[in-house]
């Protein structure tokens, strides 16, 4: 029966979500049950993808890559996948009329890590960013306001916004492995061995910036999304905090991280506000 393949297709998704990231799996299980399934269907396909391209080292990449990306196009096509993982996606994305133009310019940001080690230009890292990430935001945008084109378009500067934010904290928490086992540099005209204070500074205030722009629009979030998303924004904004106090050479040694009781913190103090309405 189809119905049972598209039940286990989401049970997929659910496990990848939950095996890759308990932080975001955590903040999820905040969300409605209205929309909490196809969030974990976006992040599936997300992560699959960016572990071909981040982590399948001893495989052919651009050919697993390739078979992925026409797998994806295929099921579009067809209403049903084999991988369950896209079978779920592609049911999203129907449902809630995702732009098929922000899933290829996604696709197109992890295929320049196949590739690309540095960028030049904060035009270049600017269209990283908006593939690699402002478009999982707008995405996961897209079902929060179940249908409602004109708030998606009311808020979607700050899920933007916030989806920069997320991704530029994984590029200051990952330098480590993005330099050493990936050869990889996120930061344009940044030399990360000799990365100075003033650099560091910069790029934290920046992050700064897009995180009080996303906050705007948190606020202004559908019920069933704001305190899942605002979880997700406080996890984020404390590892933020981490990393400013962590010295540089520190960085590019290990990976900082927010303990469990941290996260446990984050998680009572923002359901008190949230029950209290106080954001």
């Amino acid at each position: 029966m189809k119905k049972l393949f598209d039940e286990i297709s989401a049970d997929c998704a659910k496990i990848v979500t939950q095996k890759y990231s308990t932080s975001f799996s955590l903040a999820v299980k905040l969300l409605s049950s209205k929309i909490r399934g196809d969030i974990y269907n976006i992040y599936g396909f997300v992560r699959l993808a960016d572990e071909i391209v981040d982590s399948f080292h001893d495989y052919q990449k651009q050919i697993l890559f390739d078979r992925f990306d026409q797998a994806y196009k295929e099921s579009l096509q067809d209403g049903i996948s084999l991988n369950p993982v896209l079978n779920a996606f592609q049911q999203t994305v129907k449902k809630h009329g995702i732009d098929h133009k922000q899933i290829e310019s996604f696709m197109a940001s992890m295929r320049a890590d196949l590739q690309k080690e540095t960028y030049q230009s904060k035009k270049e890292i600017d269209q990283y960013v908006y593939g690699s990430a402002d478009v999982v935001g707008l995405m996961c945008l897209k079902v929060f306001v179940q249908g409602d084109e004109q708030k998606y378009e009311h808020l979607k500067g700050t899920a933007m916004k916030l989806g920069s934010a997320f991704q530029k904290v994984n590029f200051l928490r990952d330098l480590k492995d993005d330099y050493e086992i990936l050869n990889r540099s996120y930061f344009p005209n940044v030399d990360l061995k000799n990365i100075t204070q003033i650099q560091k500074d910069l790029i934290i205030d920046e992050i700064k910036e897009d995180f009080s722009d996303a906050f705007k629009g948190i606020i202004q979030l559908p019920v069933e999304a704001k305190l899942g998303v605002y979880v997700a924004y406080k996890y984020y904004t404390r590892l933020l905090k981490k990393l400013e106090r962590t010295p540089i050479d520190k960085l590019l040694k290990e990976r900082v991280r927010v303990s469990n009781a941290s996260k446990m913190v984050i998680l009572g103090k923002s359901y008190l506000r949230f029950r209290l309405n106080m954001f």
